[in-house]
């Protein structure tokens, strides 16, 4: 007589289904406790000269372990994503520091995605498809201009970068489009805060510290908001074609 394997119960498919986004929520919570003190501009100044030393000595290590470190702080809501981009300016310059910036915090906030997919995402939004009214709308504009949307969500520094990882997991959103809209929309913001870390050897030279409020500076923020103006186009013609 052989044995056939049970199926699973549906409590512990929920488990299966809410166990990371548990574990996400769980690390943000003892990250924002325990490490706040330590991911900080005060200790990368402190260590400044240790890490471009180990850099110097083991290159393709210090990439790796970079990487593996700014996608935890993006996966688990860790604090100290903004001195992690400048960290990456300050070890490898614009670029490639630009692009391991970019490259990890895209990976980061698909691991959230894929958790809030998994465990909500389908699901909701196979309830908002039933639903009527305003959700539905919102759903469904969202889905008619879905690159637009994506885009400006990351392009304007007024949404939080978690949220706009969770609302495309939410309204069902493809995994290849918001992988690429996400690279693609956090380049800009991503661009002028590794700048700002290239340039943090005469900063720490001067025994200051950078100007985290540089991308709402008119200068920078100006052309970031073009890029969002452009991103909301298609929509806007779009709906002036739905007039006429």
């Amino acid at each position: 007589m052989t044995d056939h394997p049970m199926p699973d119960t549906p409590q512990k498919s929920a488990l299966a289904r809410y166990l990371p986004l548990a574990l996400i929520a769980a690390a943000a919570v003892a990250g924002s406790f325990l490490l706040r003190d330590y991911l900080n501009f005060e200790t990368l100044a402190a260590n400044r000269e240790a890490l471009l030393a180990f850099r110097d000595a083991n290159y393709l290590l210090t990439v790796l372990v970079f990487v593996a470190a700014y996608i935890a702080i993006v996966t688990f809501s860790l604090p100290g994503a903004a001195v992690a981009t400048l960290t990456g300016g300050f070890l490898f310059g614009l670029f490639p520091g630009v692009f391991f910036n970019a490259a990890a915090a895209t990976v980061g906030a698909t691991l959230i995605f894929l958790a809030a997919k998994y465990g909500l995402g389908d699901r909701l939004a196979a309830r908002m498809d039933a639903s009527g009214g305003t959700v539905k709308r919102i759903k469904d504009g969202i889905r008619e201009d879905e690159t637009s949307y994506l885009l400006i969500m990351r392009l304007v520094p007024a949404v939080p970068f978690f949220v706009a990882n969770l609302i495309p997991a939410f309204v069902g959103v493809k995994l290849p489009k918001y992988v690429l809209t996400t690279f693609f929309g956090i380049l800009p913001g991503g661009l002028v805060y590794t700048w700002v870390g290239a340039g943090l050897g005469e900063v720490f030279a001067r025994g200051e510290t950078p100007n985290f409020g540089i991308i709402f500076e008119p200068h920078i923020l100006g052309p970031i908001l073009g890029l969002a103006l452009l991103a909301v186009l298609p929509i806007a013609i779009k709906k002036f074609r739905a007039k006429g």
